[in-house]
């Protein structure tokens, strides 16, 4: 067992720099080695950053450095299929942020490579690992209120999407870039799939979408009907400007358990002209710090005592054929049944 597990960032954007802060000083026996990104400005910027000296533009390079033995991909979901496979076939094991593909194909091809090439698949379903839907799922299991009957999440985001996120050819659309996490979530909590499901959305935020980009929305509501007979609503919204609101309800037989919600702390201000006020979530960035910790230390606890991923390849591949049956209920207006 090796004691200190060398990691390469492949995507030094945003989402991937909150895993590059955290491999740098936040998880135990692992340690940052190398950076790459398309942009040299992006690479150079992360690397100084992290202290590391070993900058790729072309992550293929990276996969052929001795000190990576595993690597994190956070690139635009179009690329994490050819991404994954060469690394799986390097012998690197891999984080892969969600969404995991552009389609089941894909998801297959990346979860059979890691098998054969004998390595870590783990899917970035990070709200897996954040203490309040932890707990929330020890109170389902303990059978506190009862049998679950219906799970409700929802993500609404304040920032509207850059342009290549109107084309839903290139990046599946809402359903995927912000509610594969309440897709999962849904799973997880019903413990079976999704057996038919109905979708509607529009776009109301984004005027700039509306004549070049016709099949784009920004706001989508999906109800779905597991296999095992277990109720799902999906709520998704971008462009809402209020704030970052992620929220689940979960209704049993003799209770409900409720997760998350607007408000950025227990801090009111009440005034004289009879008001009451209250910061709110601004980002996920912040409302998920612990759980992008948990999850990165997660993954190396796997590849270090050679377990399984909490979140697998088999989790990001049923998220991604229900964003598929959700745009295609909202492009047809039909109910869709899943095989």
């Amino acid at each position: 067992m090796k004691d200190t597990i060398g990691i390469c960032l492949i995507g030094a954007g945003r989402a991937g720099m909150i895993h590059g802060r955290n491999f740098s000083s936040r998880v135990p026996h692992a340690r940052m080695t190398a950076i790459s990104d398309v942009s040299q400005e992006s690479a150079k910027a992360a690397a100084a950053e992290l202290g590391i000296d070993a900058v790729y533009s072309d992550y293929r390079e990276a996969l052929g450095d001795g000190a990576v033995d595993a690597v994190i991909v956070v690139t635009p979901t179009k690329f994490h299929r050819d991404i994954v496979i060469e690394a799986a076939r390097a012998g690197k094991h891999i984080l892969c942020e969600k969404p995991m593909a552009m389609n089941r194909e894909e998801c297959q091809e990346m979860i059979e490579a890691a098998r054969a090439g004998g390595v870590k698949l783990q899917i970035g379903f990070m709200r897996r690992f954040d203490a309040n839907f932890r707990r929330a799922r020890e109170i389902v299991d303990s059978g506190a209120i009862g049998n679950v009957v219906s799970v409700k999440s929802l993500t609404r985001g304040p920032s509207t999407p850059r342009e290549w996120m109107y084309d839903i050819r290139k990046s599946n659309g809402p359903l995927a870039e912000v509610n594969s996490h309440d897709i999962d979530t849904l799973r997880w909590f019903t413990g079976s799939e999704a057996a038919s499901l109905y979708a509607m959305a529009g776009n109301y935020r984004c005027d700039s979408a509306r004549e070049k980009y016709p099949d784009f929305y920004d706001t989508v509501l999906m109800n779905v009907r597991m296999k095992n007979g277990m109720m799902g609503n999906i709520d998704g919204a971008q462009g809402v400007q209020y704030g970052y609101d992620a929220r689940v309800d979960i209704l049993g037989t003799e209770g409900c358990v409720q997760i998350g919600g607007l408000a950025g702390g227990t801090t009111l201000t009440y005034t004289r002209d009879h008001r009451m006020q209250a910061d709110v979530v601004k980002s996920w960035t912040s409302l998920f710090y612990d759980a992008y910790v948990n999850e990165d230390v997660s993954f190396v606890e796997a590849i270090r005592s050679g377990g399984e991923p909490e979140v697998q390849g088999i989790d990001g591949m049923m998220a991604v054929e229900i964003v598929r049956a959700g745009n295609e209920s909202i492009k047809t207006g039909k109910i869709i049944t899943l095989s």
